[in-house]
């Protein structure tokens, strides 16, 4: 149960009966937690929202609404506040009974029909294949999956959907690295790489495959020769190089789309042809960028597209001066095959470079599907890599950047999947080594880890006082859940309680980074209270004269865990029973 979304369905229900009020909108009726916590559980700003439309002063039609509040299963007590709020009270009965419904649900306690089905399509990642992923890409990876997870909890259909950028020049440098680590595997002394080609090591083992393949055939054969099925090639090696990075973080991708096959399929024309037809594609010159001396700027006619007429602030080229398209182009003709598709709703993860990118990426979707589509896009700023504080060093292996894998292998996927999370996708991220090997609350991971852990050591050591039937699932959910007073147990109910909304509010604003914190302050929560229980022996779990007590707090710890798990579930995060 959204316990919010209860009691805004119960308030509104109450106004559709208020004669004065009936016929009126209430979509902006909300029941929200109050920002002191003094003030009661919930609060509603349903008389200031209708108070104009009833013809009344918001503290009047207060005073009636908080007469038929007060009346609802649940609510203790009602009270005004400020210009016509209403703090409502909540009784432990009903609290207690949420615990109950984590008991019940397991790990799919907070699992929602909100989305009702509706498809996304989700993009993230789409490194270009020309090496292995860097710590920048594991970010917008890690943020594009757990999102993925978060809106398949919230009731929606995902596909995970990775865009192979294999039609650009980068590619064919690729395939002049590896043709020429291709020459050094048949002994050719090639000495240092030169400028402008990839300079890493995890060439030689597909040059060597090559080379096993080939033979000589194309070492001392012209470019025209080879390029083609060396770039090849190098594509389908580096992607199974950037599959497996992948995997060792527990990713994977439904739908790999290839930019190339989607230009030689004619859907590039097929977008600008419906440009075309619409008006919306036209022969112009463009005003100088700002920032740009005269004699930087070349004037000349060009093919553009009329972005400005759906929200950006210049009109875009689709054609470059040779003929080509722009890298603009055929990501409009992606975003328009993304859509006839099915999918209506599309979110891209980008990286921070990207930001100059989004405007004109919406207003072509927007052009495209006759604002029937709709394209979010989701920009995660860089990592910084750091040991104890000191910038790390990059990989002998990548040649310029500290792999991915080598994170995932220095710390373990759970860790780098959590910490990426740690922050809002916006915002930059320092992963520092040594933190995340600390065992203490300033290492999150460890954090929440720790507080699922010891759960399960409160059940084991339940198990070995009082015999295992004491811990069985039947007794946990039979015990009785009234015995549970002491405000830092209904604390602890409280926001865990809150989880199904906090499913709900992060899906919708598509910000996976809200679990992470939900997270980290419930195992606050919990450590406080196992803290208390060492002061005030009668605040401990187990109580070896007090049977029905300790099974009520035995159901509280597993519901608390229950609640985690479910987040880690999410997450793509193994929770752990104990800690070594």
């Amino acid at each position: 149960m959204n316990i919010f979304k209860h009691f805004t369905a119960e308030v509104s229900a109450i106004c559709a009966n208020i004669d004065a009020l009936k016929g009126l909108d209430a979509s902006r009726l909300t029941v929200e937690t109050p920002r002191d916590a003094s003030h009661g559980d919930i609060t509603t700003n349903a008389a200031m929202v209708l108070c104009k439309g009833a013809n009344m002063k918001p503290r009047d039609l207060a005073e009636i609404l908080k007469v038929e509040i007060e009346k609802l299963d649940g609510v203790t007590s009602a009270e005004i506040a400020g210009p016509g709020f209403i703090n409502c009270k909540i009784d432990d009965a009903f609290w207690q009974a949420r615990l109950a419904d984590i008991l019940k649900a397991g790990t799919d306690y907070g699992t929602s029909k909100m989305g009702a089905g509706n498809k996304v399509n989700v993009e993230y990642v789409s490194a270009n294949p020309t090496g292995p992923m860097h710590v920048g890409h594991g970010r917008g990876a890690v943020f594009g999956d757990v999102l993925a997870s978060l809106l398949e909890k919230a009731g929606f259909d995902v596909t995970r959907e990775y865009y192979v950028n294999d039609a650009g020049a980068q590619v064919d440098v690729l395939a002049r690295s590896l043709h020429l680590r291709y020459c050094e595997a048949l002994g050719e002394d090639i000495g240092e790489m030169p400028e402008g080609l990839y300079p890493g090591d995890y060439l030689k083992e597909p040059a060597a495959a090559l080379a096993r393949d080939k033979g000589d055939k194309w070492k001392g054969a012209p470019e025209s020769e080879w390029l083609e099925p060396v770039r090849e090639f190098a594509i389908d090696a580096m992607m199974d190089l950037i599959r497996d990075d992948l995997g060792s973080m527990g990713i994977s991708h439904g739908v790999f789309t290839s930019e190339k096959k989607l230009v030689g399929a004619g859907k590039v024309d097929e977008a600008l042809k419906f440009l075309t037809d619409n008006g919306l594609i036209y022969q112009g010159v463009l005003e100088p960028p700002k920032g740009k001396l005269p004699d930087d700027w070349e004037e000349r006619e060009q093919t553009l597209f009329k972005a400005t007429d759906f929200g950006d602030d210049v009109d875009r080229p689709v054609q470059k001066s040779d003929g080509s398209w722009t890298y603009f182009a055929t990501d409009m003709a992606y975003h328009l095959d993304k859509f006839n598709r099915g999918f209506a709703d599309m979110i891209d993860v980008w990286g921070a470079d990207h930001g100059g990118y989004v405007k004109r990426m919406q207003s072509a979707v927007k052009a495209l599907t006759n604002g029937k589509g709709t394209l979010d896009c989701k920009l995660c700023q860089m990592v910084n890599l750091m040991d104890g504080g000191e910038p790390v060093k990059m990989s002998k292996r990548a040649g310029t950047f500290v792999t991915l894998r080598d994170v995932v292998d220095e710390v373990g996927k759970d860790v780098v999947r959590f910490i990426m999370l740690t922050r809002k996708n916006d915002a930059g991220l320092d992963f520092d080594f040594a933190k995340v090997r600390e065992q203490s609350k300033d290492n999150p991971v460890f954090y929440v880890q720790y507080a699922h852990a010891r759960s399960y050591s409160v059940l084991r050591m339940a198990a070995d006082e009082l015999g295992s039937d004491a811990v069985s699932d039947d007794k946990v959910l039979g015990a009785d859940l009234s015995l549970l007073k002491d405000p830092a147990e209904m604390s602890l109910i409280k926001m865990m309680a809150g989880w199904p909304r906090l499913v709900e509010s992060a899906a919708e604003a598509h910000e996976p980074h809200r679990m992470a914190f939900y997270m980290y302050d419930l195992a606050a929560l919990f450590h406080q209270l196992w803290n208390k229980g060492k002061e005030d022996a009668t605040l401990r779990f187990i109580i070896n004269d007090n049977i029905p007590l300790t099974m009520a707090r035995l159901a509280l710890i597993r519901g608390m865990a229950t609640v985690i798990a479910s987040g880690f579930g999410a997450f793509g995060i193994t929770p752990k029973e104990e800690m070594r």
